[in-house]
Protein backbone atom coordinates (compact mmCIF):
# COMPACT_ATOMS: atom_id res chain seq x y z
CA UNK A 1 0.00 0.00 0.00
CA UNK A 2 1.21 3.50 -0.76
CA UNK A 3 2.59 5.55 2.10
CA UNK A 4 2.92 9.30 2.17
CA UNK A 5 6.31 10.39 3.44
CA UNK A 6 8.03 13.73 3.75
CA UNK A 7 11.59 14.93 3.49
CA UNK A 8 13.44 18.20 3.29
CA UNK A 9 15.38 18.99 0.12
CA UNK A 10 17.89 21.79 -0.48
CA UNK A 11 16.72 23.83 -3.48
CA UNK A 12 20.30 24.74 -4.39
CA UNK A 13 22.10 21.39 -4.57
CA UNK A 14 19.41 18.73 -3.96
CA UNK A 15 20.72 17.51 -0.59
CA UNK A 16 18.07 15.48 1.25
CA UNK A 17 17.45 15.48 4.99
CA UNK A 18 14.90 13.88 7.29
CA UNK A 19 14.57 17.15 9.23
CA UNK A 20 14.71 20.85 8.47
CA UNK A 21 18.09 22.57 8.75
CA UNK A 22 18.94 26.24 8.52
CA UNK A 23 22.21 25.69 6.66
CA UNK A 24 22.82 23.04 4.03
CA UNK A 25 25.86 20.89 4.91
CA UNK A 26 26.54 20.21 1.21
CA UNK A 27 26.48 23.65 -0.46
CA UNK A 28 26.55 25.70 2.80
CA UNK A 29 23.59 27.88 1.72
CA UNK A 30 21.16 29.26 4.29
CA UNK A 31 17.34 28.80 4.33
CA UNK A 32 17.22 26.59 1.23
CA UNK A 33 15.44 23.53 2.68
CA UNK A 34 11.85 22.96 1.55
CA UNK A 35 9.51 20.28 2.84
CA UNK A 36 8.31 17.88 0.13
CA UNK A 37 5.83 15.02 0.30
CA UNK A 38 6.09 11.93 -1.86
CA UNK A 39 4.37 8.57 -2.18
CA UNK A 40 6.41 5.42 -1.71
CA UNK A 41 5.14 2.13 -3.04
CA UNK A 42 6.26 -1.32 -2.09
CA UNK A 43 8.28 -2.46 -5.04
CA UNK A 44 8.85 -6.10 -3.98
CA UNK A 45 5.79 -7.38 -5.83
CA UNK A 46 6.33 -5.05 -8.81
CA UNK A 47 9.64 -6.52 -9.95
CA UNK A 48 9.16 -8.38 -13.19
CA UNK A 49 11.61 -10.90 -14.56
CA UNK A 50 12.89 -9.83 -17.96
CA UNK A 51 16.09 -9.86 -19.94
CA UNK A 52 17.00 -6.46 -18.51
CA UNK A 53 17.01 -7.95 -14.97
CA UNK A 54 19.49 -10.68 -15.81
CA UNK A 55 23.24 -10.07 -15.66
CA UNK A 56 25.10 -11.28 -18.75
CA UNK A 57 28.70 -11.12 -19.88
CA UNK A 58 29.92 -8.31 -22.11
CA UNK A 59 30.72 -10.81 -24.89
CA UNK A 60 27.07 -11.87 -25.08
CA UNK A 61 25.85 -8.35 -25.78
CA UNK A 62 25.05 -7.96 -29.47
CA UNK A 63 24.57 -4.46 -30.85
CA UNK A 64 23.97 -3.16 -34.33
CA UNK A 65 25.69 -0.18 -35.86
CA UNK A 66 24.62 3.01 -34.13
CA UNK A 67 21.91 4.70 -36.19
CA UNK A 68 21.49 8.44 -36.11
CA UNK A 69 19.10 10.80 -37.83
CA UNK A 70 19.80 14.37 -38.82
CA UNK A 71 18.25 17.42 -37.18
CA UNK A 72 18.33 19.28 -40.49
CA UNK A 73 21.04 21.62 -39.15
CA UNK A 74 24.63 20.64 -39.89
CA UNK A 75 25.96 22.83 -37.08
CA UNK A 76 23.77 21.06 -34.52
CA UNK A 77 24.59 17.64 -35.98
CA UNK A 78 28.30 18.41 -35.59
CA UNK A 79 27.86 19.31 -31.92
CA UNK A 80 25.83 16.14 -31.27
CA UNK A 81 28.55 14.00 -32.84
CA UNK A 82 26.94 13.30 -36.22
CA UNK A 83 23.21 13.43 -35.50
CA UNK A 84 20.62 12.38 -32.94
CA UNK A 85 20.78 8.90 -31.41
CA UNK A 86 17.31 7.32 -30.90
CA UNK A 87 16.50 6.96 -27.21
CA UNK A 88 18.90 9.69 -26.09
CA UNK A 89 18.12 12.49 -23.62
CA UNK A 90 19.46 15.89 -24.69
CA UNK A 91 19.37 18.88 -22.35
CA UNK A 92 19.62 22.39 -23.86
CA UNK A 93 20.34 25.28 -21.47
CA UNK A 94 20.86 28.99 -21.93
CA UNK A 95 19.83 32.46 -20.84
CA UNK A 96 16.24 33.68 -21.39
CA UNK A 97 15.67 34.83 -24.96
CA UNK A 98 18.83 33.18 -26.29
CA UNK A 99 16.90 30.96 -28.74
CA UNK A 100 16.28 27.61 -27.02
CA UNK A 101 12.59 27.32 -27.92
CA UNK A 102 13.26 28.69 -31.39
CA UNK A 103 15.82 26.06 -32.30
CA UNK A 104 13.64 23.27 -30.89
CA UNK A 105 10.71 24.32 -33.08
CA UNK A 106 12.97 24.66 -36.11
CA UNK A 107 14.56 21.22 -35.77
CA UNK A 108 11.11 19.75 -35.03
CA UNK A 109 9.99 21.05 -38.41
CA UNK A 110 13.12 19.72 -40.14
CA UNK A 111 12.76 16.24 -38.63
CA UNK A 112 9.06 16.16 -39.49
CA UNK A 113 10.09 16.67 -43.12
CA UNK A 114 12.04 13.39 -42.87
CA UNK A 115 8.81 11.50 -42.03
CA UNK A 116 9.59 11.45 -38.30
CA UNK A 117 6.72 11.92 -35.89
CA UNK A 118 7.53 14.79 -33.50
CA UNK A 119 5.67 15.77 -30.33
CA UNK A 120 6.39 19.30 -29.07
CA UNK A 121 5.23 19.80 -25.46
CA UNK A 122 5.27 23.32 -24.06
CA UNK A 123 4.54 24.28 -20.49
CA UNK A 124 5.19 27.97 -21.10
CA UNK A 125 3.04 28.74 -24.14
CA UNK A 126 -0.49 27.98 -25.25
CA UNK A 127 -1.23 26.19 -28.50
CA UNK A 128 -2.16 29.47 -30.18
CA UNK A 129 1.08 31.12 -29.05
CA UNK A 130 3.07 28.20 -30.44
CA UNK A 131 1.17 28.54 -33.72
CA UNK A 132 2.02 32.26 -33.94
CA UNK A 133 5.71 31.52 -33.42
CA UNK A 134 5.54 28.66 -35.92
CA UNK A 135 4.05 30.99 -38.56
CA UNK A 136 6.90 33.45 -38.02
CA UNK A 137 9.46 30.65 -38.40
CA UNK A 138 7.66 29.15 -41.45
CA UNK A 139 6.91 25.86 -39.68
CA UNK A 140 4.07 24.02 -41.43
CA UNK A 141 4.90 20.29 -41.44
CA UNK A 142 2.06 17.77 -40.93
CA UNK A 143 4.11 15.37 -38.79
CA UNK A 144 4.62 17.92 -36.01
CA UNK A 145 2.23 17.57 -33.05
CA UNK A 146 2.01 20.28 -30.40
CA UNK A 147 0.71 20.04 -26.84
CA UNK A 148 0.37 22.68 -24.13
CA UNK A 149 0.53 20.75 -20.86
CA UNK A 150 2.46 20.61 -17.58
CA UNK A 151 1.00 17.47 -15.97
CA UNK A 152 3.35 14.52 -16.51
CA UNK A 153 0.53 11.97 -16.35
CA UNK A 154 -1.26 13.66 -19.25
CA UNK A 155 1.99 13.89 -21.23
CA UNK A 156 2.64 10.17 -20.77
CA UNK A 157 -0.85 9.33 -22.07
CA UNK A 158 -0.33 11.52 -25.15
CA UNK A 159 3.03 9.82 -25.78
CA UNK A 160 1.32 6.40 -25.64
CA UNK A 161 -1.34 7.64 -28.06
CA UNK A 162 0.87 9.35 -30.66
CA UNK A 163 4.02 7.18 -30.32
CA UNK A 164 6.43 9.88 -31.51
CA UNK A 165 9.98 9.36 -32.74
CA UNK A 166 11.11 12.65 -31.19
CA UNK A 167 9.87 14.36 -28.01
CA UNK A 168 10.43 18.03 -27.15
CA UNK A 169 9.89 19.24 -23.56
CA UNK A 170 9.89 23.05 -23.14
CA UNK A 171 10.77 23.32 -20.35
CA UNK A 172 11.54 20.68 -17.72
CA UNK A 173 11.17 23.27 -14.92
CA UNK A 174 7.51 23.88 -15.81
CA UNK A 175 6.48 20.21 -15.63
CA UNK A 176 5.14 18.62 -12.45
CA UNK A 177 4.23 15.18 -11.13
CA UNK A 178 1.07 14.96 -9.03
CA UNK A 179 2.63 12.44 -6.61
CA UNK A 180 4.84 15.24 -5.28
CA UNK A 181 3.37 18.17 -3.40
CA UNK A 182 6.20 20.56 -4.24
CA UNK A 183 5.86 23.28 -6.86
CA UNK A 184 7.03 22.87 -10.47
CA UNK A 185 10.70 23.71 -10.86
CA UNK A 186 11.68 22.47 -7.42
CA UNK A 187 14.50 19.99 -6.99
CA UNK A 188 12.15 17.08 -6.36
CA UNK A 189 9.91 17.83 -9.34
CA UNK A 190 12.78 18.29 -11.82
CA UNK A 191 14.41 15.08 -10.68
CA UNK A 192 11.15 13.12 -10.80
CA UNK A 193 10.18 14.41 -14.27
CA UNK A 194 13.60 13.52 -15.68
CA UNK A 195 13.53 10.12 -13.99
CA UNK A 196 10.18 9.34 -15.66
CA UNK A 197 11.28 10.60 -19.07
CA UNK A 198 14.44 8.50 -19.04
CA UNK A 199 12.79 5.04 -19.22
CA UNK A 200 10.29 6.34 -21.78
CA UNK A 201 13.14 7.47 -24.02
CA UNK A 202 15.30 4.36 -23.53
CA UNK A 203 12.62 1.67 -23.77
CA UNK A 204 10.69 3.18 -26.68
CA UNK A 205 13.64 4.66 -28.53
CA UNK A 206 12.29 8.22 -28.42
CA UNK A 207 14.91 10.93 -28.81
CA UNK A 208 14.02 13.47 -26.13
CA UNK A 209 15.06 17.12 -26.02
CA UNK A 210 14.71 18.99 -22.72
CA UNK A 211 14.92 22.76 -22.31
CA UNK A 212 16.51 23.79 -19.02
CA UNK A 213 16.43 27.23 -17.44
CA UNK A 214 19.69 28.59 -16.05
CA UNK A 215 20.54 30.39 -12.83
CA UNK A 216 22.29 33.73 -12.45
CA UNK A 217 25.60 31.87 -12.36
CA UNK A 218 24.85 30.29 -15.77
CA UNK A 219 24.28 26.72 -14.50
CA UNK A 220 21.17 24.64 -15.21
CA UNK A 221 18.51 25.42 -12.60
CA UNK A 222 17.53 22.52 -10.36
CA UNK A 223 19.53 19.61 -8.98
CA UNK A 224 22.98 18.86 -10.36
CA UNK A 225 21.90 15.28 -10.83
CA UNK A 226 19.82 16.46 -13.81
CA UNK A 227 22.97 16.90 -15.89
CA UNK A 228 24.22 13.48 -14.79
CA UNK A 229 20.99 11.73 -15.80
CA UNK A 230 20.82 13.00 -19.39
CA UNK A 231 23.08 11.82 -22.21
CA UNK A 232 24.00 15.20 -23.68
CA UNK A 233 24.15 18.71 -22.24
CA UNK A 234 24.24 21.64 -24.66
CA UNK A 235 24.66 25.30 -23.69
CA UNK A 236 23.66 28.30 -25.76
CA UNK A 237 26.17 31.14 -25.39
CA UNK A 238 25.99 34.73 -26.57
CA UNK A 239 24.66 38.11 -25.56
CA UNK A 240 21.01 38.97 -26.07
CA UNK A 241 21.90 42.17 -27.92
CA UNK A 242 24.24 40.19 -30.22
CA UNK A 243 22.84 38.32 -33.23
CA UNK A 244 25.32 35.44 -33.03
CA UNK A 245 24.87 32.35 -30.88
CA UNK A 246 27.35 29.63 -29.94
CA UNK A 247 26.04 26.13 -29.18
CA UNK A 248 28.56 24.20 -27.11
CA UNK A 249 28.45 20.62 -25.77
CA UNK A 250 29.66 20.24 -22.18
CA UNK A 251 28.64 16.57 -21.98
CA UNK A 252 28.06 14.07 -24.77
CA UNK A 253 27.93 10.30 -24.39
CA UNK A 254 27.71 9.84 -28.16
CA UNK A 255 30.35 12.26 -29.40
CA UNK A 256 33.02 14.79 -28.59
CA UNK A 257 32.54 17.70 -26.20
CA UNK A 258 35.01 19.86 -28.14
CA UNK A 259 32.71 20.81 -31.02
CA UNK A 260 30.73 24.03 -31.30
CA UNK A 261 27.99 25.24 -33.62
CA UNK A 262 27.52 28.85 -34.64
CA UNK A 263 24.16 30.41 -35.47
CA UNK A 264 22.82 33.84 -36.28
CA UNK A 265 19.46 35.02 -34.93
CA UNK A 266 17.32 36.55 -37.65
CA UNK A 267 13.65 37.43 -38.08
CA UNK A 268 12.90 33.89 -39.30
CA UNK A 269 14.77 32.15 -36.50
CA UNK A 270 18.27 30.78 -36.12
CA UNK A 271 20.34 30.32 -39.27
CA UNK A 272 23.60 28.42 -39.52
CA UNK A 273 26.85 30.32 -39.99
CA UNK A 274 28.78 28.29 -42.56
CA UNK A 275 31.95 30.42 -42.50
CA UNK A 276 32.48 31.80 -38.96
CA UNK A 277 35.87 33.35 -39.80
CA UNK A 278 34.42 35.47 -42.60
CA UNK A 279 31.56 36.54 -40.37
CA UNK A 280 33.76 37.48 -37.41
CA UNK A 281 36.21 39.47 -39.53
CA UNK A 282 33.57 41.37 -41.50
CA UNK A 283 33.76 45.11 -40.85
CA UNK A 284 37.29 44.90 -39.47
CA UNK A 285 39.11 48.28 -39.64
CA UNK A 286 42.22 48.30 -41.82
CA UNK A 287 44.52 51.05 -40.55
CA UNK A 288 43.40 51.40 -36.93
CA UNK A 289 45.84 50.72 -34.06
CA UNK A 290 44.95 48.02 -31.54
CA UNK A 291 43.29 45.40 -33.78
CA UNK A 292 44.65 42.00 -34.81
CA UNK A 293 43.33 38.69 -36.16
CA UNK A 294 44.06 35.50 -34.22
CA UNK A 295 43.48 31.90 -35.42
CA UNK A 296 41.74 29.94 -32.65
CA UNK A 297 40.56 26.34 -32.40
CA UNK A 298 37.00 25.60 -31.29
CA UNK A 299 36.69 21.85 -31.11
CA UNK A 300 38.20 20.58 -34.36
CA UNK A 301 37.34 23.74 -36.29
CA UNK A 302 39.78 26.63 -36.82
CA UNK A 303 38.18 30.07 -36.49
CA UNK A 304 39.72 33.48 -37.07
CA UNK A 305 38.66 36.03 -34.48
CA UNK A 306 39.24 39.77 -34.29
CA UNK A 307 40.73 41.04 -31.04
CA UNK A 308 40.71 44.77 -30.28
CA UNK A 309 42.56 46.67 -27.56
CA UNK A 310 42.32 50.30 -26.50
CA UNK A 311 44.86 52.02 -24.25
CA UNK A 312 44.17 55.58 -23.12
CA UNK A 313 45.40 57.92 -20.40
CA UNK A 314 43.46 57.56 -17.16
CA UNK A 315 41.94 60.47 -15.26
CA UNK A 316 41.93 58.56 -11.97
CA UNK A 317 44.61 57.41 -9.59
CA UNK A 318 43.90 53.74 -10.29
CA UNK A 319 43.93 52.71 -14.00
CA UNK A 320 40.93 50.75 -15.21
CA UNK A 321 41.16 47.30 -16.82
CA UNK A 322 38.30 45.67 -18.73
CA UNK A 323 38.10 42.41 -20.69
CA UNK A 324 35.19 41.09 -22.78
CA UNK A 325 35.29 37.59 -24.23
CA UNK A 326 38.62 36.76 -22.56
CA UNK A 327 39.66 35.99 -18.99
CA UNK A 328 40.13 39.22 -17.03
CA UNK A 329 42.91 37.83 -14.83
CA UNK A 330 44.79 36.66 -17.93
CA UNK A 331 44.68 40.17 -19.36
CA UNK A 332 46.07 41.62 -16.10
CA UNK A 333 48.91 39.08 -16.25
CA UNK A 334 49.75 39.96 -19.87
CA UNK A 335 49.77 43.69 -19.06
CA UNK A 336 52.32 42.97 -16.31
CA UNK A 337 54.46 41.09 -18.87
CA UNK A 338 54.27 44.10 -21.22
CA UNK A 339 55.46 46.45 -18.48
CA UNK A 340 58.24 44.18 -17.25
CA UNK A 341 59.56 42.62 -20.48
CA UNK A 342 58.83 45.32 -23.05
CA UNK A 343 59.33 48.40 -20.88
CA UNK A 344 55.97 50.02 -21.68
CA UNK A 345 54.65 51.94 -18.71
CA UNK A 346 50.92 51.32 -18.39
CA UNK A 347 50.48 52.34 -14.74
CA UNK A 348 48.66 55.53 -15.78
CA UNK A 349 46.82 54.01 -18.75
CA UNK A 350 43.35 52.47 -18.94
CA UNK A 351 43.33 49.22 -20.93
CA UNK A 352 40.32 47.62 -22.63
CA UNK A 353 40.38 44.28 -24.48
CA UNK A 354 37.45 42.94 -26.51
CA UNK A 355 36.71 39.88 -28.66
CA UNK A 356 34.43 40.91 -31.53
CA UNK A 357 31.20 38.97 -32.14
CA UNK A 358 30.33 38.01 -28.56
CA UNK A 359 32.65 34.99 -28.51
CA UNK A 360 34.41 33.77 -25.38
CA UNK A 361 37.94 32.47 -25.92
CA UNK A 362 39.78 30.69 -23.12
CA UNK A 363 42.72 29.06 -24.91
CA UNK A 364 46.24 30.44 -24.22
CA UNK A 365 47.11 30.82 -27.93
CA UNK A 366 45.60 34.34 -27.89
CA UNK A 367 48.27 35.62 -25.45
CA UNK A 368 50.63 36.91 -28.12
CA UNK A 369 47.79 38.60 -30.00
CA UNK A 370 46.62 40.39 -26.83
CA UNK A 371 50.13 41.72 -26.16
CA UNK A 372 50.60 42.94 -29.74
CA UNK A 373 47.16 44.61 -29.81
CA UNK A 374 47.79 46.43 -26.51
CA UNK A 375 51.27 47.49 -27.69
CA UNK A 376 49.80 48.72 -30.99
CA UNK A 377 47.23 50.88 -29.22
CA UNK A 378 49.82 52.18 -26.74
CA UNK A 379 52.26 53.16 -29.51
CA UNK A 380 49.38 54.30 -31.77
CA UNK A 381 50.86 52.27 -34.65
CA UNK A 382 48.52 50.00 -36.67
CA UNK A 383 49.36 46.33 -37.17
CA UNK A 384 49.67 45.03 -40.73
CA UNK A 385 46.08 43.99 -41.63
CA UNK A 386 47.45 40.99 -43.55
CA UNK A 387 49.14 39.54 -40.45
CA UNK A 388 47.95 37.10 -37.79
CA UNK A 389 49.73 36.12 -34.56
CA UNK A 390 49.35 33.30 -32.08
CA UNK A 391 51.26 31.79 -29.21
CA UNK A 392 51.16 31.21 -25.47
CA UNK A 393 53.25 33.68 -23.46
CA UNK A 394 55.04 32.77 -20.23
CA UNK A 395 55.89 35.07 -17.34
CA UNK A 396 59.47 35.48 -18.51
CA UNK A 397 58.27 36.73 -21.90
CA UNK A 398 58.92 33.50 -23.82
CA UNK A 399 56.51 32.43 -26.58
CA UNK A 400 55.48 28.79 -26.16
CA UNK A 401 54.14 26.34 -28.74
CA UNK A 402 50.44 25.75 -29.41
CA UNK A 403 48.49 22.81 -30.82
CA UNK A 404 46.97 22.37 -34.30
CA UNK A 405 49.36 24.88 -35.83
CA UNK A 406 48.81 23.65 -39.40
CA UNK A 407 45.02 24.02 -39.15
CA UNK A 408 45.40 27.58 -37.87
CA UNK A 409 47.82 28.57 -40.64
CA UNK A 410 45.63 27.01 -43.34
CA UNK A 411 42.59 28.93 -42.08
CA UNK A 412 44.56 32.21 -42.14
CA UNK A 413 45.80 31.41 -45.63
CA UNK A 414 42.26 30.63 -46.81
CA UNK A 415 41.08 34.03 -45.54
CA UNK A 416 43.81 35.83 -47.52
CA UNK A 417 46.37 36.65 -44.81
CA UNK A 418 49.99 36.93 -45.98
CA UNK A 419 52.01 36.80 -42.74
CA UNK A 420 51.73 34.63 -39.63
CA UNK A 421 53.78 35.00 -36.44
CA UNK A 422 53.96 31.72 -34.52
CA UNK A 423 56.14 30.22 -31.74
CA UNK A 424 59.56 29.19 -32.99
CA UNK A 425 59.14 25.72 -31.52
CA UNK A 426 56.18 25.12 -33.87
CA UNK A 427 58.37 25.55 -36.97
CA UNK A 428 59.79 22.05 -36.59
CA UNK A 429 58.15 19.73 -39.14
CA UNK A 430 55.90 22.50 -40.51
CA UNK A 431 55.34 22.41 -44.26
CA UNK A 432 56.38 25.61 -46.00
CA UNK A 433 54.01 27.42 -48.31
CA UNK A 434 54.57 30.33 -50.68
CA UNK A 435 51.11 31.85 -50.15
CA UNK A 436 51.73 32.87 -46.54
CA UNK A 437 54.95 33.87 -44.77
CA UNK A 438 55.44 32.05 -41.48
CA UNK A 439 57.72 33.73 -38.91
CA UNK A 440 58.87 31.94 -35.76
CA UNK A 441 59.60 33.94 -32.61
CA UNK A 442 60.85 32.86 -29.20
CA UNK A 443 60.14 36.01 -27.12
CA UNK A 444 57.57 38.79 -27.07
CA UNK A 445 60.32 41.32 -27.78
CA UNK A 446 61.16 39.46 -31.00
CA UNK A 447 57.48 39.34 -31.98
CA UNK A 448 57.18 43.09 -31.38
CA UNK A 449 60.19 43.72 -33.61
CA UNK A 450 58.61 41.82 -36.52
CA UNK A 451 55.27 43.60 -35.99
CA UNK A 452 56.34 47.26 -36.00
Amino acid sequence: MSKIKKKFICQECGYESARWMGKCPECEKWNTFVEEFYTSKSSINEIKTSTSNIAITLEDVIIEEEKRFSTGMRELDRVLGGGVVPGSLILIGGDPGIGKSTILLQISNQMAKENLKVLYVSGEESVKQIKLRADRLKVYEQGLYILSETNMFVIEKVIEQIKPNVLMIDSVQTMYHSDLSSAPGSVGQVREITARLMPIAKEKGIATFLVGHVTKQGAIAGPRVLEHMVDTVLYFEGERHQTYRILRAVKNRFGSTNEIGMFEMRDRGLEEVKNPSEMLLSGRPIDSPGTIAIPCIEGTRPILIELQALVSYTNFGMPRRMATGIDYNRVILLIAIIEKRLGMQLQNQDAYVNIIGGLKVDEPSVDLGVILAIASSFKNIPIDPGMVALGEVGLTGEVRSVQFIEKRIMEAQKMGFKKCIIPKSNLKGLKKTEEIEVIGVSTVYEALRYTF
